[in-house]
């Protein structure tokens, strides 16, 4: 291997038996994760929403790129101006841009365009996808396969976020270029998810859902 290159020490050596008894408890710890979309206003501190972030950069992009930025809200009134920007959204598409099979899907989780929790949970985060990077000289630089990168990203966000014991929303208000004038980003950037991040409310509950079964997400050659 070439200079660049150094030895790669994986931090688990396991044997055939711990492999598989630890591969069980984290499907068994992610398998308890759920969207929530209610909220305590407890506040989280701000060191475990930067760990959390460093772990979502540690996901794999093309060609090492690394082509996100994520945005940490935890001010109130940028809060209440993101949430006012995108009830303005919703209710366009609660009433008339989606349709009505779209709709109906949405009946179960007891959602309509009002959007509290994007002012109660304590922190809100941004994931931004960057189309190309903007060099010292103000010359772009091409990224490569962005949406799968930051799309990996943010798995790795989201299994982070419930690795500290609190729960997300992965809320999609189209469209979502509100966020990068509210937030002020580069031309280069485009908002990619809107992610409340919290602890849940009391007594939350959370709609009765059956999540696919191996056979039906998987096919072994």
């Amino acid at each position: 291997m070439g200079k660049n290159f150094e030895a790669y020490r994986h931090p688990l050596m396991l044997t055939e038996g711990e492999m598989i008894a630890r591969v069980r408890a984290h499907y068994g710890f992610m398998d308890g994760r759920r969207t929530v979309r209610h909220f305590s206003d407890r506040a989280v501190p701000r060191a475990v929403i930067e760990d959390i972030i460093r772990t979502a950069s540690t996901a794999p992009s093309g060609a090492h790129k690394q082509p996100w930025t994520f945005c940490a809200v935890s001010d109130p009134a940028i809060k209440r101006e993101i949430r006012r920007a995108a009830e303005r959204e919703e209710y366009e598409n609660y009433h008339g841009r989606m349709s009505p099979s779209w709709l109906r899907d949405l009946e179960k989780f007891d959602t309509d365009w009002h959007k509290p929790f994007l002012e109660t949970a304590p922190w809100l985060i941004i994931p931004f996808k960057k189309a190309y990077d903007i060099l010292p000289d103000g010359s772009h630089a091409k990224n490569y396969y962005v949406n799968e990168s930051v799309g990996l990203a943010c798995g790795f966000l989201l299994s982070a976020i419930h690795n500290a014991g609190l729960v997300a929303l992965t809320h999609t208000p189209s469209p979502m270029n509100f966020l990068q004038k509210i937030l002020r980003r580069p031309d280069n950037e485009r908002p990619f998810l809107l992610i409340p991040v919290g602890y849940p409310a009391d007594g939350v509950q959370v709609p009765v859902l059956r999540r696919k079964s191996l056979e039906e997400v998987a096919v072994f050659y």
